[in-house]
C-alpha cells in the first residue's frame, strides 16, 4: 500500500527507496515487531478476561500445573501484526502475496476455532477432531494446487509448475503432473502439523519458524531476481519478491510474540498461531518450488513430527508399547530432567545448524 501511495504522490526525494524489496522487507519486519509489541499487552489482557486460557494435559511425572491458566490464542498477536505489516508494505495486486494472505486467513481461522472449542469445552483434547482438521488442511492444499496447475495460471511458469525439485540437485528430478495435487496436499498437512506438534514449550517453535522464514525469504529473493536466478541456475519466478515481504514480516511478528512467549511465557500461541505459521510456510514452500527444502531447514519440526508418528503408529498401534516416554520428543527430554529453557535453547541451536545447511544448497548444486 505504501509503495502504491508513493507512486501516486509523484516524484519526491527518496521515492525510489520505497520500490526496493530490501527496504520494504526491512520496514515490514520493523513494523510487524512494533505493532506486535504494542498490541501484545492489550491482547493478552483481553484474551485473559475472555477466559481463553490453556487447559494443560497432566503427564504425571511432567507437571504442567505452572502453565495452567496461561492465556492462549496468542497466534492472534502474530497474525494481526503480520497482516498489518504486509498490507502496508506489500504490493496488494501481486498473486504470490494474495495467495499467502489467503493461506494466512484460512489457517488462522482453522486454529482459532480449534482453540475456541478447547476453551469453551474445558479440555485440551476437546477441540476439533483430527479428521476435521486434516480435511480443511487437505482442502486448502487442493485449492492451492488448482491455483498453480489450472490451465492459464500465470503464477508459476507452466514448464516447472508440476515438477519436483530436490535440494542440492540442479534440475527437477520428476514431472509429477496431476500427481502434484496429492503431493501439495501432503506438504500442507505435513508442514502445518509438524509446526503444531513443536509448539509445546515456551519459545520452542518461535525461533525455528523464524529461521525457516528467513531461509525461504532468501530463496524468494534469489528466484525473483532474474540476474541472481540466472547466476545460481534457478528458474526465474517473476513476482515472487513479494514473498520476501511476507516472510520477513513474519519474522518481525514472531520476534514480537517471543517478547511475551519467552520462558516463563505470558501467553501461548495455541493452534491459532501454530496452524497459521505452518500453513503459511507450507504455502510459501509450494509457491517457491522448494517443498522438500523443509526437510532440511525445518529439521527440528521434522524430528518432532516423526517422534509423534513413531510413537502413535509404530509404537502404540503396531508394537503395543511406547517408544518414547512422551511424544512429541521434547516432553521426553523433560522427563529426563532437563530444564525447559535448556531444551528450548538446544533446539534453537539445532535449528541454526539446519539453517546453515539449507543456505549451502543455494550454491552447492
Amino acid at each position: 500500500m505504501i509503495e502504491w501511495l508513493t507512486q501516486q504522490l509523484g516524484d519526491f526525494p527518496g521515492q525510489r527507496l520505497f520500490t526496493y524489496v530490501s527496504f520494504r522487507a526491512l520496514m515490514s519486519m520493523l513494523t510487524a515487531f512494533l505493532v506486535g509489541v504494542f498490541l501484545g499487552r492489550k491482547l493478552i489482557g483481553t484474551i485473559f478476561q475472555l477466559n481463553f486460557r490453556d487447559k494443560t494435559r497432566d503427564y504425571g511425572d511432567i507437571s504442567p500445573k505452572n502453565k495452567e491458566g496461561t492465556p492462549t490464542m496468542g497466534g492472534v498477536i502474530i497474525f494481526l501484526s503480520f497482516l498489518i505489516s504486509v498490507l502496508l508494505w506489500g504490493k496488494l495486486g501481486n498473486p504470490f502475496l494474495t495467495i499467502a494472505l489467503f493461506a494466512s486467513f484460512w489457517f488462522t481461522a482453522l486454529g482459532f476455532f480449534d482453540d475456541y472449542l478447547k476453551s469453551v469445552r474445558g479440555s485440551s483434547d476437546a477441540g476439533m477432531s483430527r479428521g476435521i482438521k486434516l480435511f480443511f488442511q487437505a482442502l486448502f492444499g487442493l485449492i492451492l494446487g488448482l491455483l498453480i496447475l489450472s490451465p492459464g495460471s500465470t503464477i508459476l511458469p507452466p514448464e516447472i509448475a508440476g515438477k519436483l525439485y530436490i535440494p542440492f540437485i540442479r534440475e527437477p528430478v520428476l514431472d509429477l503432473g496431476y500427481f502434484y495435487y496429492p503431493f501439495i496436499i501432503f506438504v500442507v498437512i505435513g508442514i502445518s502439523n509438524s509446526i503444531n506438534f513443536a509448539d509445546g514449550l515456551d519459545g520452542l517453535a518461535t525461533v525455528p519458524v523464524s529461521l525457516v522464514a528467513l531461509v525461504y525469504a532468501v530463496f524468494a529473493y534469489v528466484l525473483s531476481n532474474s540476474i541472481a536466478a540466472r547466476y545460481l541456475l534457478f528458474p526465474h519466478l517473476k513476482g515472487a519478491e513479494e514473498l520476501v515481504i511476507v516472510l520477513i514480516a513474519l519474522v518481525g511478528a514472531l520476534a514480537a510474540f517471543l517478547w511475551f512467549n519467552t520462558y516463563p511465557a505470558e501467553i501461548f500461541m495455541g493452534d491459532t498461531g501454530s496452524l497459521f505459521l505452518g500453513g503459511l510456510i507450507a504455502t510459501c514452500a509450494v509457491l517457491l518450488k522448494k517443498e522438500l527444502l523443509f526437510l532440511i531447514v525445518g529439521g527440528v519440526f521434522v524430528i518432532e513430527f516423526l517422534s509423534v508418528f513413531i510413537q502413535d503408529y509404530i509404537g502404540i498401534k503396531l508394537l503395543k508399547r511406547r517408544i518414547f516416554y512422551r511424544a512429541p520428543v521434547h516432553h521426553t527430554f523433560q522427563f529426563l530432567g532437563i530444564a525447559e529453557p535448556k531444551i528450548v535453547v538446544r533446539f534453537w541451536i539445532i535449528a541454526v545448524m539446519f539453517t546453515l545447511i539449507s543456505l549451502v544448497s543455494l550454491k552447492l548444486r
